[in-house]
């Protein structure tokens, strides 16, 4: 399994995959946090399509070919785990035989025929709970990916919308979705999104990143998926949210407290 209880689960990277520059720079920090910190069990992480974009004119990334191969360069010299969306039946054999995590986004998560193809490839299937979900209802999901026999399946928590262009975090859900049985994720950057509220992108609150991933930790999340980049102001997506690479150690850090002190 790729998930271990013993480890510090961090799923990080760029939000959307934009060239190998970017790519090595968040893959030096991370591993230097990984040389440090022996209880990581770190996955790297990148888009190659925002498929889910608030405007037609929002940039979509690499596209699957370029990405795959980023991805796959990723793995090769710094040795991590990678993962990646998938929108359509088609792109799992693909993303397959270069990823070891495929993910399943939000607002796809209900997709009974795109769940059991990920489930088919005996990749991990993380899948992130939809904006209108509750965290009961993931049970269903679960199951589906369950009976497509999925080899490994995690859940993560980002976020359920609150009126207009907001989002809440309920720290019940780790409780909730850790009884069907996976491993619970909190999506820290994700959560704190201001969906479609910056002129036809999403804006975000990154200042409330710190708080709310430790918050998760303590309520029993089993690791945190935290979006990252050397240059968030000139991100192609999700610069608001994400965090800046050079503050990404010292969270970690901080996070990893909580973490330990949550297991004693």
């Amino acid at each position: 399994m790729l998930f271990n209880p013993d480890r510090f689960l961090l799923i990080a990277g760029p939000c959307s995959l934009e060239n190998e520059k970017v790519c090595r720079a968040v893959g030096k920090t991370l591993q230097k946090l990984g040389r440090e910190h022996h209880e990581l069990n770190i996955v790297f992480k990148g888009s190659f399509d925002k498929a889910n974009r608030t405007s037609l004119k929002g940039e979509r990334g690499t596209g699957m070919e370029e990405g795959l191969k980023l991805l796959a360069l990723m793995k090769k010299d710094f040795g991590f785990p990678v993962l990646t969306d998938i929108h359509e039946r088609s792109q799992a054999g693909p993303v397959a035989a270069v990823c070891d995590v495929l993910q399943i986004p939000a607002f796809m998560c209900r997709q009974t025929d795109l769940l059991l193809a990920a489930a088919a490839t005996g990749k991990v299937v993380n899948v992130k709970k939809g904006q209108f979900l509750s965290p009961q209802e993931m049970e269903f999901v679960v199951n589906k990916l369950k009976e497509g026999k999925a080899a490994e399946i995690w859940q993560t928590e980002r976020g359920t919308t609150f009126g207009y262009q907001n989002l809440v975090v309920d720290m019940r859900s780790f409780s909730i979705m850790k009884t069907f049985g996976t491993p619970t994720i909190f999506d820290a950057t994700h959560s704190v999104q201001l969906p479609g509220a910056a002129g036809g992108k999403s804006g975000g609150q990154r200042e409330f990143v710190g708080p709310l991933a430790k918050a998760a930790l303590g309520a029993g999340a089993d690791g945190l998926f935290i979006e990252t980049h050397p240059d968030t102001a000139n991100a192609i997506s999700d610069g608001p949210n994400m965090i800046p690479l050079v503050e990404l150690p010292n969270l970690i850090e901080e996070c990893l407290a909580i973490w330990k002190a949550v297991r004693v």
